[in-house]
């Protein structure tokens, strides 16, 4: 039963907050926290961060006159209570479900959402872009970017700090201290924020002797202040408005992810991201998994090869959990290294102990490697050393939409000198390909795989080490060649038997590398069938333009041969259910048939 909110009821927009007396905004809170519990509890999503600045969404709407004023949620994730007070409360349930609201903040989808954010450590950089173009306009609005300490691990953060401090622009950062992000802070600076708060200092008093490191970067310091404590918040945000010094301040807050909500004492990761729940009791409704995930079958493979090589390193970007090596470091603590929101430091951080003779797995979502894309290109693969990449959530990925669909990375790395590029289309080849990635030492080597669970296969103890550029037959047939790298070979061999029963004979094989392309398989399916087409869960300029490449310019493409290839449509596919994305993606078996259909009734 949700629960009774009468005074956030009568609020539609931050307008409506504004005439309250400041007494009420505890009220106002402790409704907004209620009525985010009940949300996430029915559409599951992004939880802890949230409830951990409910106080502070309150304030801010109340102090600056939004949407004139600009505030910018760093990541997005934790502005389902900003949702709640921005006019989109009655859609607050489609949350994340196809059609509906979007877990981060989007443009689209408000004047409320200045800046649409998904990924990590972009609010200091575009708020202050939005307050120099203030500036250029003779315009007097505030702009305001809330970021959390986990983001501020990430150097674009202390790039734009840097250029905001010596142009001394006016722009308000809030740094929301949790000591939380995904995982727990690592590095330097969550120790000088311990030197901030109370962990050796009582909230609000004075930095200590010297002054802070933001200080150093040209802002003004202002904190730590109780993030949870409202009169101290609008107190501490009214004086940075009307402060008439027209300079960067950096308003230090410390708050606890999830706070207010009793399940979350006992979660590690302080319910960062959670299915269905029940309020009452926390217990989350998530149905038995019938196989085991990708990420697990990575890390057991991963811990299984470094149980026989101690040169194997394990390096992560602050996501020790979500790529698994959480497990690995629990049995090699000294070899993983957490290098929290750095993907290009991750990435040279890897090259460097490859030219002193370690095997580095550089463990990494599909997405998020793309920031470093410059430090693949020069740092890895111009130099030709032996970084492993394992690349989380390949494809297509439901809830999260577009920002976190991992599109490119077969676009981006195919085209890369010295570079190999791997897809296991099971959770067993996954345990191969980790093992030949082991192996690999001559240049560096991607593993990309899908989110969610593999077909439950039974496991071999150990991967077996494939020979690079080696396909394989799974099914054979004479009419139709289909070619597929990666995750829908399922659907590939559905698309078969169906047009089996339709009087069409499909071979079908399971390409395993981008790169190098099989070209002796090629040179087979293109001689012995009458039509090949290529699948992938990529973009354009992917697995299939190296098929067709090879085949065009070695002179393969006779007459009468039909070649197709499918892929993920040239638009950004929003959040919503996997079966439904690969539908709209015209990836299901369904969609394969029909187009092999389509094409054989054209040619003939």
């Amino acid at each position: 039963m949700p629960t009774s909110t009468p005074l956030l009821d009568s609020i539609g927009l931050p307008g409506d907050l504004r005439q309250l007396a400041p007494e009420q905004l505890r009220q106002v809170a402790d409704e907004l926290r209620c009525a985010t519990i009940d949300t996430v509890s029915v559409t599951g999503g992004h939880f802890g961060s949230g409830l951990g600045v409910v106080e502070l969404t309150v304030a801010l709407h109340y102090v600056f006159q939004t949407p004139k004023d600009r505030v910018i949620w760093d990541v997005g994730h934790q502005a389902y209570p900003h949702k709640i007070l921005t006019g989109r409360r009655d859609r607050i349930t489609t949350l994340r479900q196809g059609g509906g609201l979007s877990g981060f903040t989007r443009r689209a989808e408000s004047e409320y959402d200045p800046f649409g954010a998904a990924h990590s450590s972009t609010s200091i950089s575009s708020s202050l872009g939005m307050a120099v173009a203030r500036e250029l306009g003779g315009d007097d609005h505030h702009v305001v970017a809330v970021i959390g300490d986990g983001a501020m691990s990430a150097g674009m953060a202390y790039e734009a700090m840097n250029n905001a401090g010596a142009r001394k622009t006016r722009l308000l950062v809030i740094l929301n201290d949790n000591e939380m992000s995904i995982a727990p802070p690592v590095g330097a600076l969550h120790r000088h924020l311990n030197g901030l708060t109370g962990k050796s200092a009582e909230h609000g008093s004075a930095a200590p002797a010297g002054g802070t490191l933001f200080e150093a970067l040209g802002f003004h310091y202002v904190g730590p202040v109780d993030g949870h404590d409202i009169d101290q918040l609008v107190a501490a945000l009214t004086a940075i408005r009307d402060d008439e010094a027209g300079r960067p301040v950096l308003l230090h807050m410390v708050t606890e992810k999830g706070h207010g909500y009793h399940a979350l004492a006992t979660s590690g990761d302080a319910l960062h991201a959670v299915a269905k729940f029940d309020v009452e009791t926390g217990v989350q409704a998530k149905s038995a998994p019938k196989a085991a995930s990708y990420t697990r079958v990575f890390a057991d493979s991963l811990i299984a090869e470094a149980a026989a090589d101690d040169k194997i390193v394990a390096i992560t970007a602050a996501m020790p959990s979500g790529t698994g090596l959480d497990l690995f470091e629990k049995r090699f603590p000294e070899r993983m290294f957490d290098v929290g929101i750095a993907e290009q430091h991750a990435v040279t951080f890897a090259a460097g102990m490859a030219t002193e003779g370690y095997k580095p797995f550089c463990a990494i979502y599909s997405t998020f490697l793309q920031r470093a894309y410059d430090q693949v290109v020069h740092d890895v693969a111009i130099q030709n050393l032996p970084v492993r990449f394992a690349l989380d959530r390949a494809g297509l990925v439901g809830a999260d939409g577009a920002t976190h669909a991992g599109s490119f990375d077969l676009a981006y790395l195919c085209c890369l000198p010295n570079f190999t590029v791997m897809a296991p289309s099971d959770e067993v080849e996954l345990m191969h390909m980790v093992a030949t990635a082991a192996a690999h030492d001559s240049g560096p080597i991607a593993v990309r795989y899908p989110r969610g669970e593999g077909l439950g296969l039974d496991m071999p103890e150990r991967g077996q080490v494939l020979p690079i550029g080696k396909g394989r037959v799974v099914r054979e047939g004479k009419d139709v060649a289909i070619l597929s790298l990666g995750g829908r070979l399922q659907a590939c061999l559905s698309a078969a038997e169906h047009l089996q029963s339709r009087g069409v004979s499909c071979t079908v094989a399971d390409a395993r590398f981008a790169k190098p392309i099989d070209e002796t398989l090629i040179r087979r399916l293109v001689r012995n069938h009458r039509m090949l087409i290529t699948i992938e869960e990529g973009s354009i300029g992917g697995f299939g333009s190296q098929v067709l490449d090879y085949v065009v310019n070695n002179d393969l493409a006779r007459a009468g041969l039909v070649m197709r290839t499918m892929k993920l449509p040239d638009v950004y596919l929003d959040h919503d259910d996997p079966f439904k994305q690969y539908e709209r993606a015209g990836l299901s078996a369904a969609d394969i048939a029909r187009t092999i259909e389509a094409r054989l009734a054209q040619s003939a």
